[in-house]
């Protein structure tokens, strides 16, 4: 009886492992069989390629995940500046991904080290892509303060690495991240066998250099079209080669249906940043929030109510007029500047610092409005869209040592456009937005952003451009116009705006930056309040951080609720 027990258990257990391994190689197959034709995918004998087995985005070098939700966006405290900015309204974001930290000087310096191994500034040709990266280190210098200290120091002692970069101004910020990108996809490459292993570091010079928006449109141009690196071993050992009829690889580049590379970085939007720092997910109950947020923690003090650490300060701010750290030997926030990152608990997102030690740039252009009536998904002001440039022969058109354009900004600061590799870049045009009702033109930076011009009344402007230019109706954001030249000898020219009709500093280049620093008090910790600066200029206390868009699942869970 016992043997016929024992041998029914078996015959249970066999029959169970062979129809759970019958359903995994049917649900296999079933991945890699068309349902729009019936074919086979990833067909060992060619055919569609396509990844059926991605599973989810992976994590990329230095950010956190950020699921996306609805939250009220604006300051929902009582506003004792009675600032008309800033009101509350309700938008959605999705899914992302922020970096825990804030940009620091040991990550920024590895970013200038590569520029100047690639394109070392004792070349004439590329002095000035070396200059334009280098943040501003005189930012702080004061008229009445001893700051040498800093200014000769704090970008590149030791002392000083994990503290936020400072000096550094938008644009900067955004070269930065882009090359992030192109580091971290060209590490994605070497990883899968897509690229020789330790190119980074032995095959990167001015002409060859690896950009993920080229390897996509045209793999064989980057690295300045050397195969050795490109294909390494002809291919045979990347994941998804195969031989064609005549024995030649093909499959061999990574593509995006591959899922392999990356997606970019970037800087966060104003709407992204201010749902990160607050971390609502902290005061959820259920399918509601309990309560509202003033700080990225929960609470309405600065200092923490926990039993281990009470009483300590949560952030590094200024505590009062001449206090910027409290008295020695029982320091309220433990800096006299900016802190090391992480020197704070972080956030129930695990971000740190979104309140203090450094303000951070976001991407937006700024507008005292966020027209939530015409967009309430996503929201971002600044979009200004392009298209690769195409050469005679009908390729993208890639940016060589010679093709590199400068911008002089009105610091008189010289800004490289793009660099040698890129794709080349240039607006849209009727081409694309004919009869198109989501967008018509390629700088939506000014739309409908309260000038008159925005209304309904805009026809009764006319096309007369000196009429418009001379109308002080023709736009409420009139800034000073500076305009900064050089001359034949590269001489700076500058000449300053003395016209007594501006009524405003707001323009279409200066961009929003958002939390407090170590140089404001209290009041700026609030995720909500706005401030803005010239995209082209730096300060001591404005540094950044990146983020990434997520792909695919809004939820990392498992188990999706969906009541």
């Amino acid at each position: 009886m016992r043997k016929v027990t024992t041998f029914k258990t078996l015959f249970i257990l066999a029959l169970s492992f062979a129809t759970f391994s019958c359903s995994k190689k049917s649900s296999s197959s079933s991945k890699n069989t068309s349902r729009a034709t019936g074919w086979q995918i990833n067909d060992r004998e060619g055919g569609f390629q396509y990844n059926t087995r991605f599973e989810e985005q992976e994590t990329s070098p230095g950010l956190v995940f950020i699921e996306g939700g609805t939250f009220t966006m604006g300051k929902v405290q009582d506003d004792v500046m009675h600032d008309w900015n800033n009101t509350p309204n309700q938008q959605h974001v999705q899914s992302f991904y922020m970096d825990e930290t804030e940009v620091t000087n040991v990550m920024y310096l590895e970013y200038l080290d590569w520029i100047k191994r690639v394109y070392p500034p004792t070349d004439e040709n590329f002095r000035a892509i070396y200059h334009g990266a280098l943040p501003d280190t005189l930012v702080w210098r004061n008229r009445l303060g001893f700051n040498e200290i800093m200014t000769e120091n704090y970008l590149r002692h030791p002392g000083y690495a994990e503290y936020p970069v400072v000096g550094v101004s938008w644009i900067q910020a955004v070269e930065f991240a882009n090359w992030r990108s192109n580091r971290v996809g060209e590490m994605a490459l070497q990883k899968e066998g897509y690229a020789k292993r330790g190119a980074h570091l032995t095959d990167v010079s001015a002409d060859a250099t690896f950009d993920i928006d080229t390897y996509i449109n045209a793999p064989t141009l980057t690295y300045g079209g050397n195969e050795e690196v490109i294909n390494p071993d002809g291919g045979r050992n990347t994941r998804n080669a195969q031989l064609d009829a005549d024995g030649n690889p093909v499959n061999i580049y990574a593509k995006r249906e591959s899922g392999i590379l990356p997606l970019k970085y970037r800087l966060p939007t104003e709407a992204e940043w201010e749902y990160a720092a607050l971390g609502l997910s902290e005061v959820r109950s259920y399918n509601i929030y309990r309560g509202r947020k003033k700080y990225p923690w929960d609470g309405q003090y600065t200092r923490a109510g926990k039993r281990r650490i009470r009483g300590d300060q949560l952030a590094n701010f200024k505590q009062g007029k001449g206090d910027y750290g409290g008295i020695a030997g029982w320091s309220d926030d433990g800096a006299d500047i900016t802190n090391a990152v992480k020197s704070y608990d972080p956030n129930d997102y695990g971000l740190y610092d979104m309140a203090g030690n450094v303000a951070e740039w976001v991407a937006d252009v700024y507008r005292p409005i966020v027209d939530d009536e015409f967009n309430d998904f996503n929201y971002f002001r600044g979009n200004v869209y392009t298209k690769n440039a195409i050469d005679e022969d009908g390729t993208v058109k890639i940016v060589t040592t010679e093709d590199i354009v400068y911008d002089t900004l009105s610091t008189g600061k010289l800004i490289a456009r793009n660099l040698p590799g890129e794709i080349l870049q240039v607006k849209v045009d009727e081409n694309e937005t004919y009869l198109r009702t989501n967008f018509d033109r390629s700088n939506h930076i000014n739309f409908r952003d309260g000038d008159r011009r925005s209304s309904r009344y805009y026809e009764n402007f006319g096309d007369d451009e000196e009429e418009t230019k001379s109308s002080h109706t023709r736009k409420m954001y009139n800034s000073p116009q500076h305009t900064i030249e050089r001359d034949s000898a590269g001489n700076i020219i500058r000449e300053y705006d003395k016209n007594n009709n501006r009524t405003s500093l707001i323009n279409d280049k200066v961009r929003v930056y958002k939390g407090g620093s170590w140089k404001d008090r209290e009041y700026w910790l609030d995720p909500a309040q706005r401030r803005y600066y010239p995209e082209d200029m730096a300060t001591d206390y404005i540094g950044f951080r990146c983020a990434m868009s997520r792909v695919g699942s809004k939820t990392k869970r498992k188990h999706k609720t969906k009541n």
